[in-house]
């Protein structure tokens, strides 16, 4: 009784515990860690639709340079300055230029202008590569920027007197970092996480012909197969069952065999309306209307002028202040006098009829002066506008 009881044992152990096939991942391709940072750039489409908006909405506005002319700025259409932004480089133009310098700052938080001079004035202007480029400091303090290429690396020394440099560094805003810029990429990241794996996972499935992932479970002959048997089982599933090239074939069975899924349905999933809200909270972190994105079910403004008229309002003109005031400061220091940099809001369509307005309120005040209302347009006073 004990002999026949051993040989039970050991024969139970040597068969090989082929109980079931396990399909979970068949057809679907390991996927690989969600690229977040840069690659989130080359790979997320909401991610390039964002930085692409800002950037190139608001690197087409046309500058303005004025002085300050007893308490009114006064425009200078050929000032060198004017003629720098208009021109950067000999490589590229001012709008593509600028472009640059947004969409750097909006991925890596950081955006670094190099001036080249000549008699101690800026002749050019280039962008550095946020990736390339550091700071270094000195008992926490920051004393240069260091630019690493190919062909070496360049010190740029700020200015331990007027903390000025070559090298201009805009940044965003860093809660824990004194130094570098907060990339809106960081913010989102959660969010383009979870919508490159709907994406990916999405794609599988339709490779897998839309089929969910399951187990092939062995009920007879004692739950077991032998390695003959299991090869062959496999190699015929994954011929006939597998890529969207079988999609609607049906699935033909042996007896004592049965198919349990293994996976969520990707209509109880929800992996549209999940693809949606996470391109939503990524829109969100780039201070975009979700709206002016294509994406279903997002109706927050009543038409697609005020989601403009807000991308403009909430993101690109406080992008384009801070830009133009960075400027300004940095460029009257190489050029000995104070320049106003500023931004052409008239030039912007979506502002038009918010504009049309205010002046129609300006010229219907009687209790301003002709000058008074020209000074609020940015115009010069007039002889005899002071008069009510």
């Amino acid at each position: 009784m004990i002999t026949k009881y051993l040989k039970k044992v050991f024969k139970a152990k040597s068969c090989k515990a082929h109980t079931f096939i396990d399909f979970t991942n068949l057809g679907n391709s390991e996927l690989k860690g969600v690229r977040v940072g840069i690659e989130a750039y080359r790979r997320n489409v909401i991610v390039y639709r964002c930085v692409n908006l800002i950037a190139q909405s608001a690197s087409h506005v046309p500058w303005i340079v004025s002085k300050n002319n007893r308490g009114s700025l006064e425009k200078i259409a050929n000032h060198p300055v004017y003629n720098l932004l208009k021109k950067p480089n000999l490589e590229k133009a001012g709008a593509d230029f600028f472009g640059e310098v947004i969409a750097s700052k909006l991925l890596y938080g950081n955006a670094y202008i190099l001036a080249t001079l000549m008699n101690n004035r800026p002749r050019e202007i280039y962008l550095l590569p946020a990736n390339s480029t550091e700071l270094v400091l000195e008992r926490n303090s920051p004393v240069a920027y260091r630019y690493m290429s190919s062909s070496g690396e360049r010190i740029y020394p700020i200015s331990p007197i007027d903390r000025m440099s070559k090298v201009l560094h805009l940044k965003n805003y860093h809660p824990t970092n004194s130094y570098y810029g907060l990339s809106c990429l960081d913010a989102a990241s959660l969010s383009i996480d979870l919508h490159s794996q709907a994406t990916s996972w999405n794609s599988s499935l339709l490779r897998n012909g839309a089929r969910s992932s399951g187990a092939l479970i062995v009920k007879e002959t004692n739950g077991y197969l032998s390695d003959e048997q299991f090869d062959r089982l496999h190699e015929q599933l994954t011929e006939k069952f597998t890529s969207s090239n079988n999609s609607g074939k049906p699935l033909l069975l042996e007896g004592g065999l049965d198919w349990q899924e293994m996976s969520i349905n990707p209509k109880d999933m929800d992996f549209i309306e999940a693809k949606n809200s996470a391109a939503r909270e990524i829109a969100l972190a780039f201070g975009i209307p979700p709206q002016l994105l294509g994406i279903n079910g997002d109706n927050t403004y009543s038409n697609m002028q005020e989601a403009r008229l807000a991308l403009w309002e909430e993101t690109l003109i406080p992008l384009l202040d801070k830009l133009s005031d960075a400027l300004g400061n940095w460029l009257s220091h190489w050029y000995q006098e104070e320049i106003i940099i500023d931004f052409d809001r008239d030039s912007i369509s979506a502002l038009t009829e918010k504009r049309e307005n205010l002046w129609a309120k300006i010229s219907n005040a009687s209790f301003m002066t002709l000058n008074e209302k020209r000074s609020l347009v940015g115009l010069k006073p007039i002889d005899g506008g002071d008069r009510l």
